[in-house]
This record gives C-alpha cells, structure tokens and sequence, in this order.
C-alpha cells in the first residue's frame, strides 16, 4: 500500500462560512475544466496526481496549485504535474494561502493520518470539493467536527475508501443483500506482509518517490544516523503538529509518523480503515457494538511504538462477530472470508484484492464436518463438486486476481469528479469516513488501554460498559 510521507501545512482555520456566491458560481458542469489543487505532496500525493492524469482522459480537468510545508516535497509534485499536464501550478507552503485561491473546484488530501479531519473541514469551510485519503480520522472529537463541517456545506467530500467503487466489492455487497448465504455470523480478514511497513526510508535518505515507483529496491534499507535530506529550516514542524504536544523537531516522526502513536495507529489506521470499511459496505453496519484488541512489536523491534502484529474482535449491531488481523513477519495467504448460515464468500489475497469464490460449503447441511463433512485427504481447491463453488465473475469488470486494482485505481477519483459535475453524494461519503473512523479509534484504545470498548450510539461516545 502506498504511504504518505510529506506532510504539509494545516494553516490556520479559515472562517467558517458556507459557499459563497463566488465559489458556488464555479460548480463545474459536465463540459468545464476541473480544476484541482494537492494539499500534501508525499508518495500519496504522487498517486493522486497519477489518478487525476488518468481521469483527465474521461472529464477535462486541471492541477492549478500545490501545497506541502516541505519545500522539496512541494517541489517534486510541482515537477511532476508539469511532466503530465504541461502546465506548473502555483506552490505554497500553507494551506490557507493556496485555498485563498478563487479558481480552485476540488482538493485532494494526502497527509498525515492525524491531519485528515482538521484539514479537511479548512477545505469545506473555503468553500472547495473534497477529496480526502483515510483513514478520516484518529481522534473522536475531530471526526464528529469535521463530518458536522461537511453536513453543513453543500461541498462533496469523498472518501478515499476506493473499494466502494469498484466492481468486485459492490457484487458480493449484492450476494449477501440476496439471502445466498444466509444470516452473516463471521466475517474475517487476515492481510499480512513480510516485511518493515511503513518503515521506508524514501527521501530521507535522498531516493525520489519516482526511483520508489520505478522499484528501485534501495529503499528497503535504513540505516541509523545518516543524514536526513529533511531539515528544520526547509519546513514548519510546529505548524506539522496540528496541535499535538510540542516536541523537538524529529525528522524521523514526520517522514516516519505512521509507527509512533501521538501520530498514527499504524496497522489500525491503514488497513483496519479498509476492511471495516468493506465490511459497512457489504453488511449496510453503520458501527460496532463492542471492540476488544491485542498484538504487540514481535519482528520489528526498530523503535517504533505502534504495533507490528495485532488482531482486533469487533461485533456489531445484526449479530455477527468481525475479526481483522495482520502481521509484518509472514505472508503467507492473506485472505477474507464471510461465514454465513447456508454458505461463504471466500477472498484470496490481501487489501484489494478482487478474486472471490461463493460457495455452499460450511452451510446448514454440513453442520459438522465429522457427521455431514466434507472430510479431506489432501489439501481443498474448489471443495466438494456438490457445493457449488464458483468464482465470482463481474460483466465488463477486469480479471480478478489475488491482488487486485493499485491504489492508483482512477474508478473511484471518477466518481468524485463527476459528483462534482452533477452535486451529488459520492459512492464513500462523509458517514462512510465516520463509521470506519470508529472502529479505527477504538481498535487502537483497546489495545492501548488492554481493554474491551463499547460504542454507545445515542451519545456518539466510546464507554467501558456494555450500552
């Protein structure tokens, strides 16, 4: 999964109108140019601007400006949006100067996990569309603000939880709403890497995200006190913090900051916000009943304060239990498997991936496998010829395999532009952010606090007692 390791600036908060008149005027309809700005210019930024190349050959649009507190991280986005749009947009260091901008219709956000939210509500509040990568946000209170400042805009803010426009996803949300297999009772996800995620050097070290997209394997190393192309002078950490605890300036949390705690949740925020979010997609859940988390550092024992090996238990409102967990010291077959009472739905592969089998197997008339079976001699491909099992085919979707479309997918950035167009709700709206911004946060206090959480829905607050 691509990270985001420049962060820009928060600015400060812009006042809060709604659209004005002036702004409203530039709603693009289905022949105007689209024009966009790039609040953070980071790896992630990269594969924004990459998307946006992509959907310039479907809906007319423009990259007119970009924004990152880091001089250099602003600078390599600049010259890349000149190599694909022949054109160089304005660049700014902080955020309400580039938003000040009258011509600007959308946003796209690729920052830190903990700047989603506050950033997000600045963009709505200038009276510009919204674009903003998750998780949407790691603090409660700051996803309650900013999902208020979006209700109250008439701005269209998508979530960047692409799965929810892509083909796959949608048609086993479709298999379930059929009754096929019944009453779900477990879903279960399983995404693991070998190897240090997250932990990449990048242009810490001097090495371009161009050389990280051109598979320059130099990247995996790190090695502990070389110099950082990163210094104090070319950017604003006080201004990076957003409000977080003053600290020293520390290159290694701000290209790093997915692995320290004050920051990010790591494995939480970055992947947990994609399976829970698929799991709301297929099962119409809104937000859990209870979530309980365990794991700890068990292969990377690098510094980092964020676990590399976790699992968090999840149940929810129409009785089913979900199980997420990953480890970064084996790979072996990351899959998804929905359990419900007359069949499952098995994924094969990690975050993404696309290539799913429905069958009737583990449904009421095999209720145990030593009396109704199926019993095995060797290792199952497809099970028992009379269950059924049949990969999941999608018209005019492409092939599926194990792994799945790239976060640079340009089906879902599509449908944000063309809600755009047209001033509707986009496939992962802001009440999409919220719900996987509460399974996020209370997976990541569980296992801070060792306890088991309660959402209390009424209040919109985490409790220690069952509600």
């Amino acid at each position: 999964m691509d990270r985001r390791d420049f962060l820009m600036g928060a600015g400060t908060t812009l006042a809060a109108t709604s659209m004005t008149a002036r702004s409203y005027a530039r709603i693009p309809g289905a022949n105007d140019r689209i024009r966009l700005a790039q609040l953070g210019c980071g790896h992630r930024s990269h594969g924004h601007v990459h998307m946006a190349r992509l959907a310039s050959q479907t809906i007319p649009l423009e990259i007119v400006a970009v924004c990152d507190l880091w001089n250099k991280a602003r600078e390599a986005r600049a010259a890349q949006v000149q190599q694909l749009f022949g054109s160089h947009p304005r660049t700014f260091q902080y955020s309400e100067q580039m938003l000040a901008l009258p011509d600007i219709d959308g946003v796209m956000i690729a920052t830190g996990d903990f700047q989603h939210a506050k950033l997000c509500a600045e963009v709505v509040k200038a009276g510009k569309d919204c674009y903003v990568e998750k998780p949407f946000a790691n603090v409660l209170a700051e996803a309650k603000e900013a999902r208020a400042t979006v209700k109250a805009s008439k701005q269209v803010v998508q979530m960047g939880t692409q799965h929810r426009s892509q083909p796959y996803p949608l048609a086993v949300r479709d298999i379930i709403r059929s009754g096929r297999i019944g009453q779900v009772v477990h879903i279960e996800q399983e995404w693991n890497v070998n190897e240090e995620r997250w932990r990449f050097v990048g242009d810490d070290t001097g090495i371009s995200t161009e050389m990280l997209r051109d598979g320059d394997m130099e990247w995996k190393q790190w090695l502990y006190g070389r110099k950082s192309d990163l210094r104090e002078e070319d950017t604003d950490w006080k201004r990076w913090l957003l409000g977080k605890p003053d600290r020293p300036f520390d290159p290694h949390v701000y290209l790093e900051f997915r692995l320290y705690k004050d920051f990010s949740s790591g494995i939480f925020d970055q992947w947990l916000s994609h399976g829970s979010d698929l799991v709301h997609l297929w099962t119409d859940e809104t937000h859990p009943v209870s979530v309980v988390s365990n794991g700890g550092i068990f292969v990377w024992k690098d510094g980092r304060q964020n676990p590399d090996t976790c699992v968090t238990a999840i149940t929810y409102p129409k009785g089913f239990l979900y199980t997420y967990k990953t480890t970064f010291g084996n790979s072996y077959r990351s899959f998804s498997r929905i359990l419900g009472r007359d069949g499952t739905i098995e994924n094969y592969g990690g975050e993404g991936a696309s290539l799913f089998v429905t069958t009737a197997e583990g449904g009421r008339r095999e209720y145990d496998p030593s009396d109704s079976g199926p019993v095995y001699t060797k290792p199952p491909e497809a099970g028992p010829a009379d269950d059924g099992a049949t990969q999941l085919q999608v018209a005019n979707a492409p092939q599926a395999n194990s792994l799945g479309p790239d976060d640079d997918d340009v089906v879902h950035m599509l449908n944000w532009l063309r809600a755009m167009q047209d001033r509707r709700e986009p496939n992962a709206n802001v009440d999409h952010g919220f719900s996987h911004a509460i399974v996020c946060i209370m997976a990541a206090e569980s296992y801070w606090s060792g306890k088991r959480l309660y959402w209390d829905p009424e209040n919109e607050e985490i409790v220690e007692h069952a509600v």
